[in-house]
């Protein structure tokens, strides 16, 4: 039975994450040893902010990478110290691309760090807030969200952005243009539409500055082909050369995060049962959509680890 871990990006943070794990367990060394040192990567005490925020800080993009990719990769090595097993493939959505680059060893702890710190900032520098938004868009085909958005756009940016699951596809760009796009979409026949609490419109072209500038400091890190292959939001595959995996962080960050197509290409790797790592269920919930058979459970609280490790 192949295993595959996955881990969550931003909308997974709470706060008080990962604390329910008893304080003397080797588990919480292991989870506050790679809290340390991502914090002093970027001299931020990391832990603090998951464990007592405020919500306002713990919410700043620049600051909910770095305490995101430090979750996963804390609960990722906690469970390999275990004895949990070792994944045959990993995968992440969106900023969880990086916490798998890591768990895979083909980005060191400290540079990941820094490069998600940095990808924040970019990310909020490049659109002023109040001028990009999110929505996700549910029970509605691709083709008639392509459609709308193309309508709507009217010299501004709209278009998919996160392919989650079936009947669950997240649209960004320009408040305006999304505002118009959702008008459409409830004439097109739409139901529901629920906008995102965030501050910068993912995975569209309006992140093409950020991801330029990205790209000059993927271009100094040290790059390494992983020793765990990763699925890449961008291609939905796996990638094996460090030039490749620098092109898809950069177009990561403007392109579809193709996480049906990530999740659907598992189970022809033979794999048969994918852990969630990293705080809250929104993966886990994505999966059973994507294909029920599919077992997937979660690791982010501490009944929920010791369930896994003695499945």
């Amino acid at each position: 039975m192949s295993l595959s871990l996955l881990f969550p990006g931003q909308g997974s943070q709470s706060i008080g994450m990962l604390g329910d794990f008893p304080s003397e367990s080797s588990s919480t060394i292991t989870i506050r040893e790679v809290f340390a040192e991502a914090s002093e990567a970027i001299s931020l005490d990391l832990w603090q902010l998951a464990q007592s925020g405020p919500d306002s800080e713990l919410s700043r993009t620049e600051n909910t990478q770095p305490v995101l990719l430090a979750a996963g990769v804390a609960l990722f090595r906690a469970w390999r110290a275990a004895g949990g097993a070792q994944p045959s493939v990993l995968a992440g959505h969106s900023l969880g691309e990086y916490s798998a680059l890591v768990c895979a060893e083909a980005i060191s702890l400290v540079d990941a760090t820094k490069l998600v710190r940095l990808r924040g900032e970019l990310m909020q520098a490049a659109v002023p807030i109040g001028v990009g938004a999110m929505a996700a868009v549910l029970n509605a085909e691709l083709a008639v969200i392509e459609a709308a958005c193309a309508d709507a756009a009217q010299g501004e940016v709209i278009e998919p952005a996160n392919l989650n699951a079936p009947g669950q596809i997240v649209i960004s760009g320009h408040a305006s243009a999304l505002d118009r796009a959702l008008a459409l979409l409830a004439e097109r026949g739409a139901r529901k539409a629920i906008r995102l609490p965030v501050s910068v419109p993912s995975h569209c072209q309006l992140m093409r500055s950020a991801a330029e500038q990205l790209g000059e400091a993927l271009a100094k890190v040290e790059i390494r082909v992983p020793n765990i292959p990763v699925i890449h939001n961008s291609t939905a595959s796996t990638l094996d050369s460090a030039a490749a995996i620098r092109g898809a962080l950069v177009a990561q960050l403007y392109s579809r995060v193709r996480w049906i197509e990530t999740v659907q290409a598992l189970r022809p790797r033979g794999v048969s049962r994918a852990l969630e790592c990293g705080p809250g269920k929104a993966l886990s919930g994505m999966v059973k959509r994507i294909d029920a058979e599919l077992s997937c459970a979660t690791l982010g609280q501490a009944n929920d680890f010791a369930a896994a490790l003695a499945h």
